[in-house]
């Protein structure tokens, strides 16, 4: 019975990112609006993509030294493994699409927001609770999936293919190559946060330098074509770096309650 609940914990997941792909459906379906809106909308989603780009390239570097490092030190620990490189990777990848996801429905919810603004207050609500409603269930979605996928592998792996207790050092070898994920949804938050933010302020700030101090125009002004690298900073910070965050704390607080449930039944 237990074995059969959990292998129903991916499906879970999977189910949620379903739901979270319907949801995404009915927000592109939406009308756009005039075609000065679209192309504004389109410059938006265009810089918010080339900075993901250029962020997740470092990133792969990091990911990559910081894998070796990881499968490294798993061999000098009796309770870990080299497998907990892989768990750090994919973690790093799962943490990276929660914060695409989040950008991309983003992007395509702003301008769809504003034109059912134009004609009712609740269609715009609705647009943009559905948008942000998709960014909700991919960062459970892909949590509940990477999680439950890596911990029935690494339970078969290190549990019940050695014939090991649930309260022995074999299940403590499979929580702590599990908590690779973890590291990796955290590592890329951290950088994906960070940098959003730096540049998401940089953007601001100069905006508005140049807007109002030197040009006379107001904040956020369409002749102003640093508003658009204002509004990329608003996606790829408060948006994408949000979004991998948010996935990197779910992933932590499941895990820590996976640690303290072991050793509640390791020790009695």
């Amino acid at each position: 019975m237990e074995s059969t609940i959990l292998y129903l914990i991916p499906g879970l997941g999977i189910f949620g990112l379903i739901v979270m792909g319907v949801q995404s459906a009915w927000v592109s379906k939406q009308a756009t609006g005039e075609e000065n809106m679209v192309e504004l909308s389109n410059y938006i989603a265009e810089g918010a993509m080339a900075f993901l780009k250029a962020e997740w390239k470092v990133l792969a570097i990091f990911a990559f030294f910081a894998a070796i490092i990881l499968a490294w030190s798993g061999t000098l620990v009796e309770t870990s493994s080299p497998f907990i490189a892989v768990s750090f990777i994919i973690g790093a990848v799962f943490s990276a699409t929660a914060g695409y996801i989040g950008m991309n429905i983003a992007t395509k919810a702003n301008v769809r927001t504003t034109q059912a603004a134009r004609t009712s207050l609740k269609g715009a609500l609705k647009v943009a609770f559905t948008g942000g409603t998709v960014m909700g269930l991919g960062v459970a979605g892909l949590a509940v999936l990477g999680l439950g996928s890596l911990f029935i592998v690494f339970y078969n792996v290190y549990v019940v293919s050695t014939g090991g207790s649930v309260n022995g050092v074999a299940m403590e070898t499979a929580i702590e190559v599990l908590a690779g994920f973890s590291l990796g949804a955290e590592s890329i938050a951290l950088f994906a946060r960070v940098g959003g933010g730096i540049y998401t302020k940089a953007a601001d700030v100069g905006a508005d330098l140049v807007g109002k101090v030197e040009a006379g125009i107001p904040e956020d002004d369409v002749r102003n074509p640093a508003t658009i690298a204002d509004n990329v900073g608003d996606n790829v910070g408060d948006v994408a770096g949000m979004g991998a965050d948010l996935f990197g704390s779910y992933v932590a607080t499941i895990l820590a309650t996976m640690v303290l449930g072991r050793e509640i039944v390791a020790t009695g």
